[in-house]
């Protein structure tokens, strides 16, 4: 029984349901025989392929309730594959029932092996469906496992990454330093088909003027003194890869140019020679700046703007990502504790406390260096709030929507209470002061997963 394929049998006709049964019995079958009982089975076993009779009660001559439960099958469990069966003369219902999202559809009477067949590809598909996600998703995981959030907002931008990473879209990510601009481009590289080749970085901010041009696009021999060998620039190294241009606002305006006609024509030439080199590689850059307004201070060009923008994945702060500071916290302290050798060091609630009001005006980068610290500082098996060397958190603005306020207090205090619990919905529920059911409820109101 353990190792036979889940099929719900959605029917009130009795002698239907047990010739059903006689003839698929190579399936493991659940029954219904009406909505509420129906979802119920759903929620239970599962399925992964149902069969339905559009005619259930109270509307057994029509198809009102019929196509009522399999819209909310579909709202439950969107993967399930639903066999409409239906009389001769029911097309039109049957054409309802798949616009709706059905499967596919059989007509009455039965015939047990054609129906079989419609069941065998539909488990098959099924399946194949399932492991195609599954493999999507280890490949996610492990190209974005790096990124630790629970806050919707950076789990959209994760989603966003994963859509633009197949395509050779040029994509700009903008966000304040230490939100992980750097490891979000990674990760679309390795989600892209250029996975296997190379990831090349280069931070506009951090090299001279003078070398800038050089480190990009490389030089010949002669070029300029100590130019004693042809050099490849980085955008020639990631032939067939990704390069990531860091800090993409403070490139020098003649520079601009330069990558401006990169982008265009997909060629360049080295410093000191005058050879056009074909690259192909796939452009993704970065900047805490505002560029519309450095362009209209003339700082930046328009046209390189528009060449650099055409997928634009703003990243929140760690202010706005509630939850997360915790969550962060806790990762970091785990990943110190084993670099540095120390036993397990917990936080005390006023430390918690601390990290939570604190605004995090270096984001993810600040946190990082704050848990190191406190894990080399701490005397003994706690870090309090004076090892993190936080001072008084700023004073939050005035918010008069009462609604707003209660949502937003109610989801971070659930947020918060999941985090410092370690995603244990008992002891959850329990610092909430309400009842686990109570607490499965509110998550979902709240669109909160575990």
């Amino acid at each position: 029984m353990a190792n036979k394929a889940k099929l719900l049998i959605i029917e009130d006709d009795l002698g239907l349901q047990k010739q059903l049964r006689w003839s698929l019995d190579h399936y493991d079958i659940a029954l219904a025989d009406n909505r509420s009982s129906a979802l119920a089975q759903l929620r239970r076993h599962e399925p992964a392929v149902v069969t339905m009779d559009l005619g259930l009660p109270p509307d057994p001559d029509g198809a009102t309730e019929g196509l009522a439960t399999l819209r909310e099958i579909l709202a439950l469990a969107p993967d399930t594959k639903v066999i409409v069966l239906t009389g001769n003369q029911d097309h039109a219902h049957a054409l309802s029932a798949i616009a709706a999202g059905a499967y596919d559809f059989h007509q009455k009477p039965v015939d047990p092996g054609v129906l079989g067949l419609v069941l065998q590809r539909a488990f098959y598909l099924h399946g194949l469906q399932q492991e195609n996600a599954r493999m999507r998703e280890v490949r996610t995981a492990s190209a974005l496992a790096t990124v630790v959030s629970r806050a919707p907002a950076m789990q959209k931008v994760c989603r966003n990454i994963e859509k633009v990473a197949p395509t050779s879209a040029t994509v700009m990510l903008l966000g304040e330093s230490g939100t992980g601009k750097e490891v979000l481009a990674r990760g679309l590289h390795q989600l892209s088909p250029r996975a296997g080749q190379r990831f090349m970085a280069i931070n506009c901010a951090a090299i001279p003027e003078t070398l800038l041009e050089s480190e990009l696009f490389g030089y010949e021999k002669g070029a300029f003194t100590g130019a004693a060998k042809q050099t490849k620039g980085k955008v020639e190294m990631a032939q067939g890869g990704t390069f990531f241009l860091d800090e993409i606002g403070d490139l020098p305006m003649p520079l601009q140019a330069k990558l401006l006609r990169f982008l265009q024509q997909r060629v360049i030439e080295r410093v000191g020679g005058h050879e056009e080199i074909a690259v192909d590689v796939r452009v993704v850059c970065a900047t805490h700046q505002d560029l519309k307004q450095l362009i209209a201070q003339g700082r930046f060009r328009e046209d390189l703007y528009y060449r650099l923008s055409e997928i634009v994945i703003p990243i929140p702060p760690l202010r706005e990502r509630a939850g997360d500071p915790t969550l962060l916290a806790y990762h970091f302290r785990n990943l110190f504790c084993a670099q540095e050798g120390r036993g397990r060091i917990e936080f005390s609630q006023q430390a918690l406390a601390a990290i939570e009001a604190w605004q995090w005006p270096g984001n993810v980068r600040e946190m990082e260096n704050c848990i190191k610290r406190a894990i080399i500082m701490a005397d003994g098996p706690q870090i309090v709030a004076e090892d993190l060397g936080l001072d008084a958190p700023e004073q939050a603005a005035d918010d008069f929507n009462l609604r707003q306020v209660r949502d937003r207090a109610e989801r971070e205090a659930i947020v918060r209470a999941l985090v410092r619990c370690e995603n244990n919905i008992l002891r959850a529920a329990e610092l909430l002061g309400v009842s686990r059911p109570t607490l499965y409820d509110l998550m979902h109101r709240h669109s909160i997963e575990l």
